[in-house]
């Protein structure tokens, strides 16, 4: 995993790596120090492009997980417990240059890259997974730490906190004391824990237990996944669709974006396009439990859409019994819905123009619909059918 996160980010490998022994005293390590790499990551000088402009990376590097101190009470009057149970679990750890230019950027950077890595390494929704965030800030010369955050929207809380805090500080001429600070997710402020420690005082020496490990051979072997953001840009490429289009239907589902591919082999990407992001779109959590069936049926469906043997109503309709849902109605009452969709539109012709400008104007014509067939067909099927007939027309 370290390996295959520190060629993602275009770091430089070594030939070979080892751990050192980290030493520090605080109750989250009860042997008082921390297994990690010091002087041999496994990855260093990369960089991440996050909307054309590049974050460089310093170091992808391995260590043990510290245990958790969790504060409780009172402020003023709190007590620390030690959790100790992911003690010990190996960990990556992704440090940045400080390229990142506001709170903001911060949380849009994380969000991008852990939609890229999780991705990479195959991690999906329903998997356990845990990360934290350690963010570095400094509005002056000096910088601090906020330590051990969890979750996206507290780390940009933290930092804003920060740059208020420190900002205050240097305008009433006081100087910003470099140390390590928690984010009291309460109060929604950050909270002095202790001093920041310089490199020297950590005290690190080989760790005797651990050899070295030889990374040559074993980075030529490894295999690359495509990560969904790249896999987005090249649906987005190859298919002429827009990249926001394209990112949308990769992070719905992975099989989604297979479907997508798969049926643009076979049929216009225009006509594919509106049925993937629309009906199937909905469905894409029953795809993956039958997908070659699923993926030959609609496109069957879709091929006859296309040659005009169905309508669009007939084939929403056809999909969803794909998909074992009960359909009121026949392709010949269906038949009856757009003839009373027809001559509605016809005898209020202006409503096309109005369509054309805003598509909610088809809520008049929907209406009309829902009333005139006394409920007799599903909202859904007579919102599809009325928008397909006007887009027809225009």
């Amino acid at each position: 995993m370290g390996l295959s996160i520190a060629r993602y980010l275009d770091c430089e490998i070594p030939e070979v790596t080892w751990f050192s022994r980290k030493t520090y005293f605080y109750p989250d390590l009860p042997k008082h120090f921390q297994i990690t790499q010091y002087d041999s990551p496994i990855g260093e000088r990369g960089c991440y492009e996050l909307k054309g402009r590049k974050i460089r990376i310093t170091r992808v590097h391995l260590e043990e997980d510290p245990g958790r101190i969790k504060r409780v009470g009172k402020s003023g009057e709190e007590i620390s417990l030690v959790d100790y149970n992911r003690s010990g679990i190996p960990l990556v750890e992704i440090v940045t240059e400080p390229d990142i230019k506001s709170p903001a950027e911060a949380r849009e950077f994380m969000t991008s890259l852990l939609t890229e890595l999780r991705g990479l390494i195959g991690i999906k929704p329903d998997d356990e997974q845990s990360v934290r965030v350690d963010a570095n800030i400094s509005v002056g010369k000096e910088r601090v730490e906020i330590k051990n955050i969890q979750g996206l929207k507290n780390m940009e809380r933290g930092l804003k906190f920060e740059v208020v805090r420190q900002t205050r500080l240097l305008k009433a001429g006081k100087k910003v004391v470099r140390e390590t600070r928690r984010f009291d997710e309460k109060r929604k402020v950050t909270v002095a824990a202790r001093k920041k420690e310089f490199e020297e005082d950590y005290g690190y020496i080989g760790e005797p237990d651990l050899g070295i490990f030889h990374l040559r051979e074993m980075v030529e072997e490894l295999e690359m996944r495509e990560t969904p953001l790249t896999r987005a840009q090249r649906i987005s490429d190859e298919l002429d669709i827009p990249q926001d289009t394209a990112k949308q239907i990769v992070l719905t589902s992975e099989v989604l974006a297979d479907l997508l591919e798969d049926l643009s082999k076979e049929l216009p990407i225009s006509e594919v396009l509106p049925w993937v992001t629309g009906p199937i779109s909905s469905r894409s959590n029953m795809l993956s439990s039958d997908y070659d069936r699923l993926r030959d049926e609609i496109a069957a469906v879709l091929g006859s859409l296309v040659s005009g043997e169905i309508t669009d109503l007939e084939a929403r309709r056809r999909i969803e019994v794909l998909f074992g849902e009960e359909v009121e109605g026949s392709s010949e009452t269906s038949e009856d819905l757009l003839q009373i969709i027809g001559d509605l539109i016809e005898e209020n012709p202006s409503i096309l123009d109005d369509f054309r400008a805003n598509e909610k104007a088809a809520n008049f014509i929907i209406g009309q619909v829902m009333r005139s067939t006394g409920g007799k067909y599903s909202s859904s099927q007579v919102v599809e059918a009325v928008k397909s007939e006007m887009r027809k027309r225009l």
